[in-house]
């Protein structure tokens, strides 16, 4: 019952998918399920007499209604510490390397696309990175992390850290996902700011959600858009979404579009006034877009960001 409110489009609370936490504890108001390998202490007997289900276990025996708590917000969402262990890495470009992430087999980390985590360390130190896997697809957890001479963690990341390595995470964190709305959505992508991007999109084409999405990914050269071809897919496999990358130091041999990101929109819209924007990346371009985008019409609600520095 829990994957068919998922895939419904439907966000409830969740947290093991095993019937272990009781986050999905819902009470059925009309129709027959299955229960399935409950654990008693979480879904006790005076639960059962009261009706209720733990939506990861049940299946429905016939249509049913259900009393949910449905997640329309990041705060719904309570951030839990968690260890994992590193699955799997794998670099996107020289300087990116996606990491994949397992937790314990009894946990799963609910968030919303476009959410991030902290890294926790034993001095104090957090270091967070936006989640790139979608929530239906969430036994592991994927992160791109760009390397920066001098960064602390980057640096052990791409030196020392190998899979099986243990860690620890809080999450999920922040307020960058996408708001219910008609507009057209221009998302904004400066280098890894591309990992959320591609949660979000992923997710609401999984939702099959009809809304125009544009993407503009901006990077120094084509190796900083280290998921062109998917993206270039996406774009040959939905109709309404728009893929339009540019280089701020482009080669003799590119023919697209060159500058910087977020001017390319401006060249696009004479009038933002009708969209929203979704916006990742390093500080200035934040900066930078939320004026120019702003003075070119776009209303001060409709610009969501997620701004980050890299260590």
């Amino acid at each position: 019952m829990l994957d068919a409110t998922l895939e419904a489009g439907i966000t409830l609370p969740y947290g093991c998918r095993n019937g272990a936490c009781g986050a999905c504890k819902a009470k059925v108001i009309a129709g027959q399920v299955d229960l399935g390998a409950f654990q008693p202490t979480t879904l006790t007997e005076d639960d059962r007499a009261a009706g209720r289900a733990l939506l990861c276990t049940a299946h429905a025996l016939s249509p049913l209604q259900i009393e949910i708590a449905e997640v329309t917000g990041p705060g719904q969402v309570a951030a839990r510490t968690l260890p994992c262990r590193v699955e799997r890495m794998e670099k996107l470009a020289a300087d990116v390397m996606a990491i994949w992430l397992k937790l314990p087999s009894n946990e799963r980390l609910q968030f919303l696309p476009g959410q991030y985590i902290d890294f926790l360390f034993k001095d104090g130190k957090r270091r967070s990175f936006s989640l790139a896997n979608t929530p239906e697809d969430d036994a592991l957890l994927e992160l791109h992390i760009r390397q920066v001479p001098g960064g602390w963690f980057t640096s052990q990341v791409f030196a020392t850290m190998k899979p099986k390595d243990i860690m620890r995470i809080h999450g999920p964190h922040g307020s960058f996902f996408l708001r219910d709305s008609d507009k057209p959505a221009i998302l904004l992508a400066g280098g890894t700011g591309f990992a959320p991007m591609q949660s979000i999109l992923t997710h609401a084409f999984h939702q099959q959600t009809d809304r125009h999405f544009m993407l503009y990914w901006g990077s120094k050269d084509r190796a900083g858009l280290y998921r062109s071809e998917q993206v270039a897919n996406w774009q040959q496999q939905q109709p309404r979404f728009d893929f339009i990358p540019v280089l701020s130091e482009p080669d003799a041999n590119w023919l697209g579009r060159t500058g910087w990101v977020h001017q390319a929109v401006l060249a696009d819209f004479a009038d933002l006034s009708g969209v929203e924007v979704y916006a990742c990346g390093a500080p200035p371009m934040i900066d930078a877009a939320r004026r120019d985008f702003m003075a070119q019409g776009l209303p001060e609600n409709a610009f969501f960001a997620d701004s980050f520095n890299f260590q």
